[in-house]
């Protein structure tokens, strides 16, 4: 199902992942990418996305920055890259925002979960794929549209 998976059998996460630093100490981050795997289920099936995960220095007091490289028409991460999810924000009003007992394998299910059930509607980042959804039948093929020319 994850590629990514793999590589965070440590709880740093990092270990055997490609990596890139800045030289300033200050302004080190690591970069962590890699794809996750839709499987066989939702709209998303067959897809492969690209993240990048930018682990800061502050790194397990704040979360993790998390960008998906790859285009998608998702109700809860825009054509940019941008993502909503809560336990990437440092406060959550829900209470499930990142904590410093969650690690990088807690993102990656969390971005999985993004293709399965925590795909939200209701409260979407990516309101023009929320209100294509809800008014056209044809969501579903701009989806696979989406994966034939970006995703694979």
């Amino acid at each position: 199902m994850l590629t990514l998976a793999s590589k965070l059998k440590r709880d740093d996460g990092l270990k055997g992942s490609r990596t890139a630093a800045t030289a300033s100490d200050s302004t080190r981050r690591v970069s962590v990418r890699d794809k996750l795997l839709v499987k066989d289920e939702g709209y998303y099936q067959g897809g492969k996305f690209q993240f990048e995960t930018e682990v800061p220095d502050a790194y397990n007091m704040v979360p993790p920055k998390v960008k998906c490289l790859t285009k998608i028409w998702h109700p809860n991460i825009t054509e940019t890259g941008e993502i909503c999810l809560s336990l990437l924000r440092e406060h959550s009003i829900d209470g499930t925002g990142w904590a410093p007992t969650r690690t990088l394998k807690d993102v990656v299910w969390g971005l999985n979960s993004l293709f399965t059930d925590l795909l939200n509607f209701d409260d979407p980042l990516n309101i023009e794929a929320a209100e294509h959804h809800l008014r056209d039948k044809d969501f579903r093929n701009k989806v696979d549209d989406y994966i034939k020319r970006y995703a694979r």
